[in-house]
């Protein structure tokens, strides 16, 4: 199983309201975890295929939704519809920077290119990228750092120029 097929499982897990998803083939196995109702769906593939590379053999990923979720939306007094909403590919805990000790990749009123790295989602013990596909302005940041992502959530608002 291969990095994306892992992403296009969570995202499957997220949308279809199932509690936990546990794949076991021989030598890779993963449980994905999430706070819905409980449900359980286990699927045993009795084909071996090896382990991806950088995947610990027993890979549990556990999402929690989050508790206090950041907004979503600009006041209503703003005009958002020239803006360009940059959305979560994926589940998982946004970082706004690579550590701790280091600066934010980006911060409100910064410009930013297409390829510009704007944040880091980690999902899986994997720590992804994530690069801008537009070019323009930061207006604003709409998670807080080390917070919670779900898979299409607004990350960023950007004025295109």
């Amino acid at each position: 199983m291969d990095i994306k097929q892992i992403q296009d499982l969570i995202r499957f897990v997220s949308k279809s309201g199932v509690n936990e998803v546990a794949i076991e083939q021989e030598n890779f196995k993963i449980t994905i975890k999430t706070n819905q109702a409980p449900t359980f769906v286990t699927a045993t593939v009795p084909q071996a295929q090896p382990v991806a590379a950088g995947l610990p053999a027993a890979a549990p990923a556990t999402e929690e939704a989050p508790a206090a979720a950041a907004p979503a939306t600009a006041p209503a007094a703003a005009d958002t519809s020239k803006y360009i909403t940059i959305k979560s590919p994926m589940i998982g805990t946004f970082y706004r920077s690579a550590s701790p000790e280091k600066p934010f990749f980006v911060n409100v009123g910064d410009e930013i290119g297409t390829g510009s790295v704007l944040c880091i989602i980690e999902a899986m013990k994997l720590f992804n990228e994530i690069e801008a596909e537009v070019s323009g302005r930061i207006v604003k940041v709409l998670v807080d750092n080390a917070s919670p992502v779900e898979y299409d959530q607004p990350l960023f608002l950007v004025e295109p120029v």
